[in-house]
């Protein structure tokens, strides 16, 4: 970076002397810069930015008592938010690794927003929360989820082509306490799908998925079939994690510290941001390599510079 060495002290000291919240004006600043970078042709007239939610485990060493998570074991959780179309995260918040990722997004929700979830995120109060706060979800739910029909759509030739099994308006929740956490009725569409069992590290396999996926939304504006590829690109966040913890070294924490954490996590996303930026692709290992080369005097300006414009030709 062009200045002396730092000690080992002065590195350890800047975990808890940097307010890590500074850098959330960094990442604002460069979300807003920020311009798609593939899409789907049906998704490009979208009202509202799609923003896929998940969360994901760091091991902590067991003197982080804070990150309690379980008996044998410490670790932090990642909540993140992850822009789809730009293909950046752009926020995360770190809490234990027993942290509660409905209510850290319910504290997190941003207007103009279709949140794209997976079923640990069903939850009719949460619902109500994104419908307050002005955004929109497309959610998966249980596959014994308990609703009320009201009305049943017929299903396009793209609907049916996507694998739609059925489109309606639901009332969800039973009569009781539950159906008043939401007060308007969603859609639920069925999709099609293969079924598989969860592994386990013991062995043990899980129960079978359904031969069906259950999304509902708010959203009656929009096809099936759109509804159906909304869902299917929140699997981008699950690819950004494995980028995050193999390519960019946060599966290896810097520090004990929270804060020191928040640092290193909030400077994952600017590294992701400054890529797109100024490759207009999709962070990807090479690029990060090359980066990490010039700025350790191992490569040229000129080289640096050639593999950008290498990128930007094959746009």
């Amino acid at each position: 970076m062009g200045c002396s060495r730092a000690s080992l002290g002065s590195l350890s000291e800047s975990a808890r002397v940097f307010d890590s919240e500074l850098m959330q004006e960094v990442i604002q600043e460069l979300s807003a810069q920020l311009k798609p970078i593939s899409s789907h042709s049906k998704l490009d007239e979208l009202a509202g930015i799609l923003t896929a939610v998940d969360g994901t485990l760091i091991n902590a060493m067991s003197k982080m008592t804070w990150a309690m998570w379980k008996t044998e074991a410490n670790a932090v959780k990642a909540h993140t938010q992850f822009d789809i179309q730009n293909y950046v995260p752009v926020k995360m918040t770190i809490t234990e690794g027993n942290g509660n990722e409905k209510e850290v997004l319910a504290e997190n929700l941003e207007a103009g927003r279709i949140y794209v979830k997976d079923r640990g995120y069903a939850s009719l109060a949460l619902f109500q929360q994104i419908l307050n706060a002005r955004s929109s979800f497309v959610c998966r739910i249980r596959d014994d989820a308990v609703y009320e029909c009201l009305e049943e759509f017929t299903l396009t030739p793209d609907a049916l082509a996507a694998g739609i099994i059925f489109d309606k308006k639901v009332r969800l929740g039973s009569d009781g306490k539950t159906r008043d956490l939401l007060s308007v009725s969603v859609r639920v569409i069925a999709i099609k799908c293969t079924p598989h069992k969860k592994r386990y590290k013991n062995g043990r396999g899980g129960p079978e998925q359904g031969e069906t996926l259950l999304i509902a939304t708010d959203r009656f504006d929009l096809e099936a079939d759109v509804i159906a590829l909304i869902f299917k690109h929140r699997w981008a966040v699950e690819i950004f994690f494995r980028f995050f913890k193999h390519v960019l070294g946060c599966r290896h924490l810097l520090s004990y510290d929270r804060n020191g954490i928040e640092l290193q996590t909030y400077a994952a996303i600017i590294a992701c941001m400054l890529i797109a930026l100024w490759t207009g692709r999709r962070p990807t290992l090479r690029t990060y390599e090359m980066l990490c080369w010039y700025f350790t005097g191992m490569a040229s300006e000129e080289e640096l510079l050639a593999h950008i414009a290498r990128l930007q030709k094959q746009q």
